[in-house]
């Protein structure tokens, strides 16, 4: 492998940082400028970021206090790996193994490898809070989200999430530890040499590329994909707003770490569009290059409106498809792709 250190590549610019940011301005300001925004201090005031100021002993200690015999499922490697969860080299496998253990054992397995340079690397992730810690969302509110957001907890070590997207928005928050996080835009999925789409880690296709230690000789546009990237480091109390569709890696930076991630829909929730990109790459994908341009073209005029409303000429009352999605035409075009794929 022909690698290069990270200073041989473009510097991702900081992301910009906002502090004393209130719900409204958020809603009106963040959200529709759809770019990743760092939050100092947004959940200062948890009783977990307290105890993180004091210790790691504190932090498990409040979480054992008000943690159930849940089981979490758990992402487990051996030292070698380096905390990088990731394929085997056949990309058919990975390398690490998955459990399930309760919070309070993963705790005690984490305190207890602090000290360990030998250590495995061990994280638990998006574990639904009040699943496993029930008196948590009362204790911990976040002020820009409305109360019934679910609260999701990833405790672990010194580990990395390799760079992938999320199809909602997303507010991490560090509880503790610190957390390095790398974001490029959505249209870098050319430069970022995406794994599998339909055999991945934990959900989401990731990139190939080490963003720490990178094959250029492998992939060398990811050069390209560096000029574009942000970056940040957050420690407590602080938060980063990630729009859907941006790439992130995030790497923990200590030995002991807890984040508290928010997912939600702002636009609601309509079925995924990436299920309709696979189904595109079953229908559009294997056709002749001309004929590809043609559906280009349709789903630039249909999907996209790149010349307004497509419906716009058709009578109000007959819009079919084009019309405002409501739930019941949603459930209609349901059927139709249904029976289109039994066809199939």
């Amino acid at each position: 492998m022909v690698s290069v250190s990270r200073s041989a590549l473009p510097e991702a610019r900081p992301i910009p940082v906002r502090a004393l940011l209130t719900r409204l301005e958020f809603e009106r300001d963040i959200l529709p400028a759809y770019k990743p925004v760092v939050i100092r201090n947004l959940v200062s005031h948890w009783p977990v970021v307290h105890a993180a100021q004091d210790s790691d002993e504190a932090v498990a200690a409040w979480l054992r206090a008000h943690a159930n015999d849940q089981p979490l499922e758990t992402f487990s490697g051996s030292p070698e790996i380096g905390g990088r969860f990731f394929y085997d080299d056949t990309l058919t496998g990975t390398n690490f193994e998955r459990g399930q253990a309760a919070l309070v054992e993963i705790l005690d397995r984490l305190l207890g490898y602090r000290d360990d340079p030998k250590a495995p690397s061990l994280y638990a992730g998006a574990a639904v809070a009040d699943g496993c810690v029930p008196a948590f969302a009362n204790t911990h509110v976040l002020p820009l989200l409305d109360p019934r957001a679910m609260a999701r907890l990833w405790v672990g070590n010194a580990v990395t999430v390799s760079t992938h997207y999320d199809l909602s928005d997303n507010i991490a928050c560090v509880a503790a530890g610190r957390r390095r996080f790398t974001l490029f835009p959505p249209d870098q999925v050319r430069n970022l040499y995406v794994g599998p789409l339909d055999f991945t880690l934990a959900g989401q296709p990731v990139s190939l590329v080490s963003v720490k230690d990178p094959d250029l000789e492998r992939f060398p546009r990811f050069a390209e994909a560096m000029s574009h990237a942000v970056t940040a480091d957050l420690g407590p109390g602080d938060a980063i707003y990630i729009p859907p569709l941006w790439w992130h890696q995030v790497e923990a930076l200590s030995p002991f770490n807890l984040l508290v991630n928010y997912w939600w829909n702002a636009a609601g929730a309509p079925p995924s569009p990436f299920e309709a990109m696979i189904h595109s790459v079953m229908t559009v994908r294997p056709l002749p290059p001309a004929h590809r341009d043609a559906w280009r073209a349709m789903f630039e005029h249909y999907v996209f409106e790149a010349d307004g409303d497509p419906a716009a000429h058709i009578p109000v009352q007959s819009p079919g498809v084009l019309g405002r999605m409501t739930p019941t035409l949603a459930r209609r075009i349901r059927e139709f792709l249904a029976a289109g794929l039994r066809r199939g």
